[in-house]
């Protein structure tokens, strides 16, 4: 199968007159998602009313769902479950991952792991008590810091800043070396290249669905867990939908069999039916072809960037091999920068302290928008127009 990224930008609802470079951190509309939002909200919330769990199959979204991603995670089918939110998930994953480490009380991730896996980190060891602590150190650093004292491993595969990619399979097999489980974050991985936890050794594996998986804003995560440990984990978080028989309103836990016991509160029924949605447009897509195409379009921003912005500095890896499907620059003025940039019709985003971030997402981006990109760049640093009041003005979300 060869992509068509002509056929695929079509089924996106793409704004007129602007460039979208910020799919890496809310992917665009697929058209049929509101038809298909339409009907869970009409057809079946409107019609079958509390039938829906049964008739509309709500109950086994979260598993079908799941395994439609595990396609592009290269995951075992039965072990991706789809619900809450991505730190939920983080703190799933952690807390079994320990369990199934209980001689050891290190936490091992990186300076340029998202706050938010940090925050479920310190939280969680402060719970367990004065022994646990969170370890953290420098991303080039971590695989001489896996040592024998650590119990968990946690990474986010693509740094969220730089979009500098950590080697998956070297990590892990170092992990797995000393007796460490892993746990890999892939928020800015899933959908954004060919991805393969099963055979690269994660133990447990976490990530978003509204980036490059284009479920919309509060889309639901999901969790992976290999097979060797599905049966064995006993979730920190037992929730009424991860018991063995919830309908069966036994008041102790008894924990279903396999990822299914990481089911937590009830499925967000309407945001999986947009995630389906978008998922009919991966069925078409080619990992291989879609990495081939970021890789190129990655390259040529560089080249256009550099040529035009000398005052810009490149923070993302040169190297294919170390970098996942964000553009990132920085400067000093980064955040007024792209506000104006935004005003011209080409939308990324900024990160503190001083990032410029552009995602490039081949399912609705190509060369013209990313020349275009480059050129209003390019007009902007070189007449100065950023340097306004009301590009300098913060707002709540960068």
């Amino acid at each position: 199968m060869t992509t068509d990224f002509t056929a695929t930008k079509r089924q996106f609802h793409l704004p007129e007159g602007l460039i979208y470079l910020d799919g890496n951190s809310l992917g665009p509309l697929p058209k049929t998602a509101a038809a298909r939002v339409a009907q869970a909200i009409t057809g079946e919330w409107g019609e079958l009313l509390i039938r829906g769990w049964n008739k509309a199959g709500w109950m086994d979204q979260p598993s079908k769902v799941g395994d439609r991603v595990a396609r592009l995670i290269g995951a075992e089918a039965g072990h991706v479950v789809m619900g809450d939110t991505l730190s939920i998930k983080v703190y799933q994953a952690l807390a079994s991952a320990l369990q199934l480490a209980p001689k050891r009380r290190v936490i091992l991730s990186d300076t340029g792991n998202f706050p938010s896996d940090l925050y479920m980190a310190q939280g969680l060891a402060q719970t367990l008590g004065a022994d646990y602590r969170l370890k953290t150190v420098a991303p080039e650093e971590v695989l001489g810091a896996i040592d024998d004292t650590v119990a968990v491993v946690m990474i986010t595969e693509v740094d969220y800043r730089s979009g500098r990619r950590h080697d998956m399979a070297a990590l892990s097999a170092r992990a797995h070396e000393v007796g460490a489980l892993i746990i890999w974050d892939l928020a800015h991985s899933a959908g954004a290249f060919p991805l393969q936890v099963a055979k690269d050794g994660a133990d447990f594996a976490v990530g978003c669905s509204y980036k490059y998986l284009n479920s919309g804003p509060g889309g639901p995560a999901f969790i992976y867990v290999a097979p060797r440990h599905a049966n064995l984990v006993q979730p920190a978080l037992s929730g009424w939908l991860g018991h063995d028989a919830p309908f069966a309103f036994d008041p102790d836990y008894r924990p279903a069999p396999g990822v299914e016991r990481m089911r937590v509160g009830t499925p967000p029924v309407l945001q999986l039916a947009a995630l389906e949605a978008a998922l009919d447009i991966w069925d078409s897509v080619d990992l291989h072809d879609l990495r081939a195409a970021c890789l190129s379009l990655g390259d040529r921003f560089i080249a256009g960037v550099e040529a035009t912005c000398p005052t810009l500095r490149l923070v993302t890896p040169r190297a294919h091999d170390q970098r996942g499907s964000q553009i990132s620059f920085a400067h000093p003025e980064g955040y007024a920068i792209m506000q104006a940039l935004i005003a011209q019709g080409v939308i990324g985003d900024f990160r503190a302290p001083d990032i410029l971030r552009f995602g490039i997402t081949p399912l609705f981006i190509g060369a013209v928008e990313i020349d275009g990109a480059v050129a209003a760049l390019s007009q902007i640093m070189t007449s100065g127009s950023w340097d306004r009041p009301e590009f300098k003005a913060r707002a709540k979300v960068t």
